[in-house]
């Protein structure tokens, strides 16, 4: 049973997280009391003993039956019209979530507020409702009195005067901008405050009996948006629009209008009554908010950004103390070959592990230059798996579950990557003991092309919720300090998206981790393999005899570079920038290839080599880089390209096949 005197109580219906709490904490301290709600029955089973207004999550009502809730509104009198403040998430506000439209229907009398907010925004919101539900109220002892009187008028023509008399002065009463119009845009009734604010934006005012669409007949821009408006309303639609209207010169302001259908005794329209808002100050409190958050969010790049640089800066000081350290002992006269073999072998273990970080860096911004290959998933997880065995230990069960072969378009290496880096994340989830299933199936849901879902499924902990939401982030790592980098996982996810695909997770307290990587299917046909790659020897070739043009800004990268050509037996010369490079070829056209770096100052190595092979078709140009935005986003450009830092036997590899 409804209560029939005025409660000033909020209702909270908020069961996610605090927002409850929050919220209730906040009225309170306003002096207003609040009481909260565990489930949407609840807060009906509430509603019954008396409320002033709702405080309502948008994820509370998100996927409930509503049903209850709307029969609660309808089942109102006809004087109350319940206050809803909507709490909706973050970017849900009414104007950019038209999802939250829905609610607009279902709720009635409901105001957005887009979280997070400033507690003294939901002060002013709750302040506003209480004061509408008080007159509501109010309202209520006028109608009773109106009906009490009607039921002593003789006369229906009696009984409709002392009608709009109540109504009105509660018309007048009101805050808002009120006006009635019959089916033909002629005004019934328009309270003060309307005809004072029509008056101002266009110089007339209004009178009853006077057609509004006549009234505006020197403002014909106006005079269509007033038209449209009210069309919709006479046609029998109830809704709210926000519009600007004015003098662009002059005080031009935004109204909130809602349209309600006017009907008689017997339930037919006879026209349309409009309550209209001005929103100016509160949209410009809006804006002033969203200003304010993208400030924010702008300031929350710049820390990421600064513990992104912090966390490589950590990383690369370590390798190099490594390198430092290892190049100073190596210069002692008389230090043992063994040790002086030792040495070098860290050195280049380091710079292994430095270009690794690198990866994993471009990974993540898919700004890597990938270099993908038609592979069978299958195969490629059968040759991994057997190296896991070893990594994960002897502990930890791997199971595969592979069925038809299924082929992809992608860098292959970085594909084992992505599986290690998210099996040693499982190792350690699982503490070294546990379960490791490894699957592959095919997917074609709702896209147009079939993907390929590679699945790594562990029997650790689980990930907490609101863990998940961070785990691709680069240098977040819940492991203690010194036991990861914290890049592993978002190689994971710089791979998947710059190859075209996505990764997912699935995570459970108590039961475990599922990663899913989704990549596009490649057909089997495009799978082709180079004669070059297979069987090739690498004493089987060499570069006696054969010129190379190396092109490189970089003086003493160009120098070492051609040193290491030359201990290949190549004949080196070496130009810095592509202008110096066309103007030796023009002159001296004996060379057998040219090794170009791609970021240069000019004309980039990529324009290079595509004006190298239209003069001289027949001069094979191979392209390094350690890292090229325009590699990255479209690839080679049909060029070798050996990536920095090379060993010797990878560019000795690549110049052989090109020169096969």
């Amino acid at each position: 049973m409804k209560r029939s005197t005025l409660s000033e109580d909020a209702i909270i219906l908020a069961p996610n997280g605090r927002d409850a709490d929050v919220a209730a904490n906040i009225l309170r301290e306003a002096k207003l009391p609040a009481d909260s709600c565990k489930s949407l029955s609840d807060m009906i089973e509430r509603l019954n003993l008396g409320g002033a207004f709702i405080v309502v999550t948008e994820e509370a009502l998100r996927d409930q039956d509503l049903a209850p809730l709307v029969a609660w509104l309808d089942d109102q009198e006809e004087w109350s019209d319940l206050p809803f403040i909507l709490l909706t998430r973050s970017g849900g506000g009414l104007e950019r979530n038209p999802a939250a439209r829905r609610f607009l229907d279902t709720l009635g009398n409901v105001t957005f507020l887009e979280r997070p907010f400033h507690p003294t925004t939901l002060v002013s919101l709750a302040r506003s409702a209480l004061r509408a539900r008080r007159r509501q109220y109010d309202a209520r002892s006028r109608l009773q009195e109106l009906r009490e009187n009607n039921e002593t008028l003789e006369s229906r023509v009696a009984q409709a005067i002392a009608e709009r008399k109540v109504l009105a002065d509660i018309v007048e009463g009101t805050d808002a901008y009120v006006q009635v119009a019959d089916a033909n845009y002629r005004w019934l009734a328009v309270n003060r405050a309307a005809a004072q604010e029509f008056e101002r934006i266009f110089g007339v005012n209004p009178r009853i009996g006077q057609s509004m669409l006549d009234a505006l007949s020197d403002w014909p821009e106006h005079q269509r948006d007033v038209e449209r408006v009210w069309k919709r309303a006479l046609a029998g639609e109830e809704f709210v629009e926000v519009a600007e209207f004015g003098d662009h010169t002059r005080d031009r302001r935004s109204y909130e209008m809602k349209f309600n259908v006017l009907r008689d005794r017997d339930g037919r329209q006879i026209g349309a009554y409009q309550f209209v808002y001005d929103v100016t100050d509160r949209l410009a409190a809006d804006r002033r908010l969203a200003e304010t958050e993208d400030a924010l969010r702008q300031s929350q790049k710049m820390e990421a950004v600064g513990q992104l640089t912090g966390g490589v800066a950590h990383d690369f000081n370590n390798l190099l103390t490594i390198i430092k350290s290892s190049t100073d002992l190596l210069r002692r006269p008389s230090l043992p070959d063994e040790r002086r073999i030792r040495y070098v072998d860290a050195i280049s273990e380091t710079v292994d592990r430095a270009s690794k970080l690198t990866s994993q860096l471009l990974a993540f911004a898919r700004r890597q230059s990938l270099k993908p290959e038609t592979f069978d998933v299958n195969d490629r997880i059968t040759s991994v798996v057997e190296m896991l065995r070893t990594l994960v230990g002897s502990r930890i069960e791997i199971e595969t579950v592979l069925g038809d072969p299924q082929f992809i378009h992608a860098d292959a290496t970085q594909f084992e990557t992505a599986l290690i880096n998210i099996a040693v994340n499982a190792r350690d989830a699982m503490n070294g003991e546990g379960r490791l299933v490894v699957a592959v199936r095919a997917l074609s849901v709702d896209k147009p092309h079939t993907d390929v879902a590679i699945s790594v499924s562990d029997t650790g902990g689980g990930i907490a919720p609101e863990t998940i939401a961070h785990i691709f982030d680069p240098f977040f790592t819940t492991k203690e300090v010194g036991k990861g980098t914290g890049l592993g996982l978002s190689q994971v996810y710089g791979f998947a998206k710059q190859s075209g695909g996505d990764v997912q997770v699935e995570s459970e307290l108590g039961r475990g981790t599922t990663f899913t990587i989704l990549l596009p299917r490649a057909n089997e046909a495009d799978l082709k393999v180079d004669p070059a790659e297979q069987g090739e020897d690498a004493a089987a070739f060499d570069g006696t005899g054969r010129r190379v043009l190396v092109v490189e800004d970089n003086a003493d990268v160009g120098t070492f570079s051609s040193q290491l050509l030359q201990d290949l037996g190549y004949k080196t010369k070496m130009v810095s920038n592509a202008d110096e490079a066309l103007a030796l070829l023009a002159h001296e056209a004996d060379f057998d290839i040219v090794f170009s770096d791609v970021v240069m100052p000019g004309m980039s190595g990529v324009d290079l080599g595509h004006e190298i092979n239209r003069l001289y078709p027949r001069l094979p140009v191979v392209l390094t880089s350690g890292y090229s935005d325009v590699l990255a986003q479209e690839g080679p450009h049909g060029f070798e390209l050996v990536k920095k830092p090379y060993s010797a036997d990878e560019l000795s590899r690549v110049l052989r096949r090109c020169l096969a």
